[in-house]
């Protein structure tokens, strides 16, 4: 007899297979689904870095200034001032010209009050100092033939040749001639003294000596001209040059420094100083002129000219270019002057672009438009 078949047995064995399989592809579903969420969180981190990565460079990156080429540094013009837009074509048909200009250091300068002084006491002095000199010459050579004849008839009185009182005589007249020796001193010594106490110890000397400088100023080949600061002014140093406006001219004069003033402008309560002009600069004796004094010490400040300075409400104004058809006008100070008609302008960064030419025209326009809008409201 034959024993039975183990089917169960067998029908395990054949159930083990496909459960392995199964049992695999589980495990396999599994790692593939844990290895996708990895990569989804890799790539999650991998955005996050990127984008926090472009925000960054985004916020250091300086803006783009390619469109601003023609536009003033920001904060140059006054924003409370109204735009005025000219269209290229229009700006060409006024005339308007505009210019870059940069910040450079200037000497600062202090504008003074300057009177061209009548020289005719100069002239006095030097020919009374001439006077007195040849009048001591005289006196000398008078002293020396009077000392020479006391002495003759001294030595012919002794020896009986000739009475006493004749000696007498000789020596009265060599006391007289001694004693107009020493007035003619006393005279050069009072006129020395007077040319340096009303004119300085230069302008003195020089009337005492006849120096060339003297000279010129007498024959008006120069001017004296006397140049008084403000109250409460002063300069480093000794000014050396300066700058004063000829009245009859537009034009700026150097003026050359002599020596501090002996006395000041009564009308101002300054220091003053004695400079010297070019008789053919215009100026004339007795003149007022306006006169600019370097003050020893520089500062950075941009250039300005008279021709881009506008005058409105009681201040100066310039227009500076903003777009490149628009512009504003900014208030600048004039404190610091270079002439009668340009200044150094502090308050106005570098680079800034500012319309030299046409700048009454932009403010007409301005004028118009406000005009304008109030007719509207």
């Amino acid at each position: 007899m034959q024993p039975a078949p183990c089917r169960p047995l067998i029908s395990s064995i054949s159930w083990f297979p496909t459960t392995a399989n199964r049992l695999m592809a589980l495990t396999e579903t599994s790692r593939r689904g844990v290895a996708a969420a990895v990569c989804v969180l890799v790539l999650l981190a991998s955005t996050w870095a990127v984008t926090g990565y472009i925000r960054r460079v985004a916020a250091e990156a300086p803006p783009d200034k390619s469109n601003s080429a023609r536009t003033a540094p920001s904060g140059t013009a006054d924003s409370d001032q109204p735009v005025v837009k000219l269209t290229p074509s229009q700006q060409t048909q006024i005339g308007l010209e505009t210019a870059l200009l940069e910040a450079a250091p200037h000497p600062e300068q202090f504008r003074a009050y300057g009177a061209v002084l009548d020289i005719s006491r100069i002239t006095e002095l030097t020919n009374n100092y001439a006077n007195a000199q040849a009048q001591l010459q005289t006196a000398q050579a008078k002293l020396e033939v009077a000392k020479s004849a006391y002495d003759r008839t001294k030595n012919l009185v002794d020896s009986a040749a000739l009475p006493k009182k004749e000696a007498e005589t000789a020596e009265g007249t060599l006391r007289v001639d001694k004693a107009a020796l020493a007035a003619a001193e006393s005279q050069l010594r009072t006129l020395t003294a007077t040319a340096q106490q009303e004119w300085g110890p230069v302008v003195g000397r020089g009337i005492v000596e006849r120096s060339p400088a003297v000279v010129k100023l007498i024959e008006r080949d120069q001017l004296l001209v006397q140049v008084t600061l403000p109250p409460g002014v002063t300069v480093t140093g000794t000014p050396g040059t300066a700058l004063a406006q000829a009245p009859t001219r537009n034009a700026n004069i150097d003026l050359q420094y002599i020596s501090p003033a002996t006395r000041t402008d009564p009308r101002i309560q300054g220091l003053s100083y004695f400079f010297s002009v070019p008789g053919d600069s215009g100026l004339l004796p007795g003149m007022n002129t306006t006169v600019y004094v370097p003050s020893g010490n520089t500062y950075e400040g941009v250039f300005i000219e008279d021709t881009a300075i506008v005058r409105w409400q009681g201040r100066s104004w310039v227009y500076l270019r903003v777009s490149p058809d628009s512009f504003r006008r900014h208030p600048i100070s004039t404190d610091q002057p270079v002439s009668d008609d340009d200044y150094v302008v502090r308050d106005i960064p570098s680079g800034s672009e500012i319309v030299m030419r046409g700048a009454q025209v932009l403010l007409s326009e301005e004028a118009k438009s406000e005009l304008r809008g109030g007719d509207d409201d």
